[in-house]
Protein backbone atom coordinates (compact mmCIF):
# COMPACT_ATOMS: atom_id res chain seq x y z
CA UNK A 1 0.00 0.00 0.00
CA UNK A 2 1.06 3.54 -0.63
CA UNK A 3 -0.78 6.37 1.08
CA UNK A 4 0.38 9.59 -0.50
CA UNK A 5 2.48 11.21 1.18
CA UNK A 6 -11.06 28.34 25.07
CA UNK A 7 -12.18 28.36 27.50
CA UNK A 8 -11.96 27.52 31.16
CA UNK A 9 -14.47 29.74 32.87
CA UNK A 10 -14.15 28.68 36.50
CA UNK A 11 -17.88 28.16 36.67
CA UNK A 12 -18.17 26.68 33.22
CA UNK A 13 -15.62 24.49 31.49
CA UNK A 14 -12.14 23.13 31.96
CA UNK A 15 -9.64 23.79 29.19
CA UNK A 16 -6.49 21.84 28.54
CA UNK A 17 -3.97 22.66 25.83
CA UNK A 18 -1.14 20.21 25.54
CA UNK A 19 1.66 18.84 23.38
CA UNK A 20 2.60 22.09 21.61
CA UNK A 21 3.63 25.63 22.53
CA UNK A 22 0.69 27.76 23.62
CA UNK A 23 0.97 30.11 20.66
CA UNK A 24 0.53 27.34 18.11
CA UNK A 25 -2.19 25.62 20.11
CA UNK A 26 -4.06 28.89 20.44
CA UNK A 27 -3.98 29.40 16.70
CA UNK A 28 -5.28 25.89 16.22
CA UNK A 29 -8.08 26.52 18.68
CA UNK A 30 -9.18 29.55 16.71
CA UNK A 31 -9.28 27.43 13.59
CA UNK A 32 -11.34 24.80 15.35
CA UNK A 33 -13.90 27.34 16.50
CA UNK A 34 -14.42 28.33 12.86
CA UNK A 35 -14.33 24.74 11.63
CA UNK A 36 -16.06 23.81 8.42
CA UNK A 37 -18.10 21.13 10.15
CA UNK A 38 -19.25 20.40 13.68
CA UNK A 39 -20.77 17.25 15.13
CA UNK A 40 -24.34 17.24 16.30
CA UNK A 41 -25.82 18.71 13.10
CA UNK A 42 -29.57 18.15 12.82
CA UNK A 43 -29.23 16.24 9.56
CA UNK A 44 -26.65 13.80 10.88
CA UNK A 45 -28.01 10.38 11.95
CA UNK A 46 -26.92 9.23 15.38
CA UNK A 47 -24.16 6.61 14.97
CA UNK A 48 -25.27 3.15 16.09
CA UNK A 49 -22.11 1.10 15.50
CA UNK A 50 -18.37 1.55 15.86
CA UNK A 51 -16.66 -0.72 13.33
CA UNK A 52 -12.90 -1.13 13.78
CA UNK A 53 -10.95 -3.04 11.15
CA UNK A 54 -7.43 -4.03 12.19
CA UNK A 55 -4.90 -4.93 9.48
CA UNK A 56 -1.41 -6.32 10.03
CA UNK A 57 1.23 -4.07 8.47
CA UNK A 58 2.74 -7.24 6.98
CA UNK A 59 -0.39 -8.14 5.02
CA UNK A 60 -0.47 -6.18 1.76
CA UNK A 61 -3.20 -8.43 0.26
CA UNK A 62 -5.42 -7.63 3.25
CA UNK A 63 -5.45 -4.05 1.97
CA UNK A 64 -5.69 -4.60 -1.77
CA UNK A 65 -7.75 -7.81 -1.79
CA UNK A 66 -9.92 -7.80 1.36
CA UNK A 67 -11.85 -11.00 1.97
CA UNK A 68 -15.54 -10.66 2.72
CA UNK A 69 -15.29 -6.89 2.64
CA UNK A 70 -17.65 -5.34 5.14
CA UNK A 71 -20.07 -2.70 3.86
CA UNK A 72 -21.01 -0.81 7.02
CA UNK A 73 -24.36 0.93 7.34
CA UNK A 74 -24.60 4.68 6.92
CA UNK A 75 -25.01 5.11 10.67
CA UNK A 76 -21.75 3.30 11.48
CA UNK A 77 -18.46 4.91 12.46
CA UNK A 78 -15.70 3.01 10.66
CA UNK A 79 -11.96 2.98 11.34
CA UNK A 80 -9.08 1.11 9.73
CA UNK A 81 -6.16 0.54 12.10
CA UNK A 82 -2.85 -0.58 10.56
CA UNK A 83 -1.04 -2.58 13.25
CA UNK A 84 2.80 -2.34 13.42
CA UNK A 85 4.79 -5.57 13.28
CA UNK A 86 8.30 -6.79 14.06
CA UNK A 87 9.37 -5.85 10.53
CA UNK A 88 9.03 -2.19 11.43
CA UNK A 89 9.58 0.13 8.48
CA UNK A 90 10.15 -2.86 6.19
CA UNK A 91 6.53 -4.00 6.56
CA UNK A 92 4.37 -3.65 3.45
CA UNK A 93 1.95 -1.20 5.10
CA UNK A 94 4.44 0.46 7.43
CA UNK A 95 3.76 3.98 6.15
CA UNK A 96 0.31 3.92 7.74
CA UNK A 97 1.00 1.79 10.82
CA UNK A 98 0.37 3.51 14.17
CA UNK A 99 1.35 2.44 17.67
CA UNK A 100 -2.07 3.50 18.90
CA UNK A 101 -3.44 0.43 17.09
CA UNK A 102 -1.58 -1.80 19.54
CA UNK A 103 -2.98 0.12 22.49
CA UNK A 104 -6.50 -0.15 21.13
CA UNK A 105 -6.18 -3.91 20.60
CA UNK A 106 -4.92 -4.30 24.16
CA UNK A 107 -7.87 -2.29 25.43
CA UNK A 108 -10.23 -4.61 23.56
CA UNK A 109 -8.42 -7.69 24.85
CA UNK A 110 -7.46 -8.82 21.35
CA UNK A 111 -4.13 -10.02 20.01
CA UNK A 112 -2.41 -8.36 17.06
CA UNK A 113 -3.77 -10.07 13.93
CA UNK A 114 -1.65 -12.08 11.53
CA UNK A 115 -3.85 -10.70 8.77
CA UNK A 116 -7.07 -8.91 9.71
CA UNK A 117 -9.50 -8.64 12.60
CA UNK A 118 -12.76 -6.71 12.92
CA UNK A 119 -14.35 -5.52 16.13
CA UNK A 120 -17.88 -4.10 16.21
CA UNK A 121 -19.25 -2.17 19.17
CA UNK A 122 -22.90 -1.26 19.59
CA UNK A 123 -23.34 2.41 20.39
CA UNK A 124 -26.10 3.51 22.77
CA UNK A 125 -29.42 4.46 21.20
CA UNK A 126 -29.71 7.11 23.90
CA UNK A 127 -26.24 8.48 24.62
CA UNK A 128 -25.54 8.93 28.32
CA UNK A 129 -23.43 12.01 27.57
CA UNK A 130 -23.39 14.74 24.97
CA UNK A 131 -20.22 14.72 22.91
CA UNK A 132 -19.19 17.16 20.19
CA UNK A 133 -16.03 17.35 18.12
CA UNK A 134 -14.81 19.76 15.47
CA UNK A 135 -11.57 20.40 13.64
CA UNK A 136 -9.95 23.39 12.04
CA UNK A 137 -7.93 23.78 8.88
CA UNK A 138 -4.40 22.32 8.87
CA UNK A 139 -1.63 24.72 9.89
CA UNK A 140 1.76 23.41 8.90
CA UNK A 141 1.99 19.82 10.12
CA UNK A 142 -0.84 20.16 12.64
CA UNK A 143 -4.61 20.35 12.78
CA UNK A 144 -6.59 21.78 15.69
CA UNK A 145 -9.27 19.65 17.33
CA UNK A 146 -11.89 20.80 19.83
CA UNK A 147 -13.66 18.25 22.02
CA UNK A 148 -16.63 19.13 24.21
CA UNK A 149 -18.31 16.74 26.65
CA UNK A 150 -21.38 17.29 28.78
CA UNK A 151 -22.34 14.54 31.21
CA UNK A 152 -25.32 14.01 33.47
CA UNK A 153 -25.23 16.32 36.47
CA UNK A 154 -25.28 13.45 38.98
CA UNK A 155 -22.80 11.26 37.12
CA UNK A 156 -19.46 10.70 38.82
CA UNK A 157 -16.25 8.84 38.22
CA UNK A 158 -13.74 8.93 35.40
CA UNK A 159 -14.58 9.41 31.74
CA UNK A 160 -12.07 8.55 29.05
CA UNK A 161 -12.26 10.31 25.68
CA UNK A 162 -10.53 8.97 22.60
CA UNK A 163 -10.00 11.22 19.59
CA UNK A 164 -8.91 9.77 16.26
CA UNK A 165 -7.49 11.60 13.26
CA UNK A 166 -8.09 9.48 10.17
CA UNK A 167 -7.55 9.72 6.44
CA UNK A 168 -10.60 9.00 4.28
CA UNK A 169 -9.49 6.95 1.27
CA UNK A 170 -12.15 6.47 -1.40
CA UNK A 171 -12.83 3.07 -2.94
CA UNK A 172 -10.47 2.54 -5.86
CA UNK A 173 -7.81 4.87 -4.47
CA UNK A 174 -4.47 3.74 -3.05
CA UNK A 175 -5.01 0.21 -4.43
CA UNK A 176 -7.97 -0.41 -2.10
CA UNK A 177 -11.19 -1.71 -3.69
CA UNK A 178 -13.20 -0.45 -0.71
CA UNK A 179 -13.38 2.86 1.10
CA UNK A 180 -11.08 3.19 4.09
CA UNK A 181 -10.81 5.45 7.12
CA UNK A 182 -7.14 4.95 7.98
CA UNK A 183 -6.16 6.02 11.48
CA UNK A 184 -3.21 8.42 11.28
CA UNK A 185 -3.05 9.73 14.83
CA UNK A 186 -4.99 9.40 18.08
CA UNK A 187 -4.98 10.54 21.67
CA UNK A 188 -6.82 9.69 24.86
CA UNK A 189 -7.83 12.03 27.66
CA UNK A 190 -9.38 11.44 31.09
CA UNK A 191 -11.89 13.53 33.02
CA UNK A 192 -12.49 12.71 36.67
CA UNK A 193 -15.56 14.66 37.64
CA UNK A 194 -15.30 13.83 41.33
CA UNK A 195 -11.80 15.33 41.57
CA UNK A 196 -11.94 18.08 38.98
CA UNK A 197 -15.32 19.71 39.43
CA UNK A 198 -17.09 21.23 42.42
CA UNK A 199 -20.85 20.93 42.80
CA UNK A 200 -21.27 24.49 41.62
CA UNK A 201 -19.32 24.06 38.42
CA UNK A 202 -21.01 23.26 35.17
CA UNK A 203 -20.82 19.62 34.07
CA UNK A 204 -18.73 20.24 30.98
CA UNK A 205 -15.28 19.38 29.68
CA UNK A 206 -13.67 21.34 26.87
CA UNK A 207 -10.35 20.26 25.42
CA UNK A 208 -8.35 21.77 22.58
CA UNK A 209 -5.49 19.84 21.01
CA UNK A 210 -3.16 20.30 18.09
CA UNK A 211 -2.75 16.89 16.46
CA UNK A 212 0.25 16.19 14.29
CA UNK A 213 -0.35 15.26 10.65
CA UNK A 214 1.91 12.29 9.81
CA UNK A 215 4.27 12.47 6.87
CA UNK A 216 2.57 11.31 3.69
CA UNK A 217 -0.99 12.05 4.80
CA UNK A 218 -3.07 14.23 2.50
CA UNK A 219 -4.55 17.03 4.65
CA UNK A 220 -7.67 17.41 2.50
CA UNK A 221 -8.60 13.81 3.30
CA UNK A 222 -8.22 14.10 7.06
CA UNK A 223 -11.23 13.73 9.35
CA UNK A 224 -11.80 13.27 13.08
CA UNK A 225 -14.09 11.28 15.29
CA UNK A 226 -14.32 10.69 19.03
CA UNK A 227 -16.00 8.59 21.65
CA UNK A 228 -16.28 8.65 25.44
CA UNK A 229 -16.19 5.64 27.77
CA UNK A 230 -17.02 5.17 31.43
CA UNK A 231 -14.70 3.54 33.94
CA UNK A 232 -15.88 0.07 32.89
CA UNK A 233 -15.02 0.70 29.25
CA UNK A 234 -18.61 1.09 28.05
CA UNK A 235 -19.03 3.64 25.28
CA UNK A 236 -21.46 6.32 26.40
CA UNK A 237 -21.46 8.46 23.26
CA UNK A 238 -19.65 8.88 19.95
CA UNK A 239 -19.47 11.76 17.51
CA UNK A 240 -17.92 12.92 14.28
CA UNK A 241 -18.24 16.18 12.36
CA UNK A 242 -20.77 16.22 9.54
CA UNK A 243 -20.89 18.65 6.64
CA UNK A 244 -24.19 19.73 5.11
Amino acid sequence: MHISRACHDRKAARLRISALPALLAGAMAAGAVHAQCASGAAAAPAPRLLVERFISADCAPCWSEPRGALSPAADALVLDWIVPTAQGDAAALATAAVREAEARLAELGRAAPMDTDTHITDLPARPAARLRISSGLPVGDYVGVTLRLQAAARAAGTYRMRVVLYEAVAAGAEDSPIGRNVVRNAFESAWNKREQLSKQEREEWLEVRAMRIPEGAQPERLRVLAWVQDGAGRILAAAQPRCD
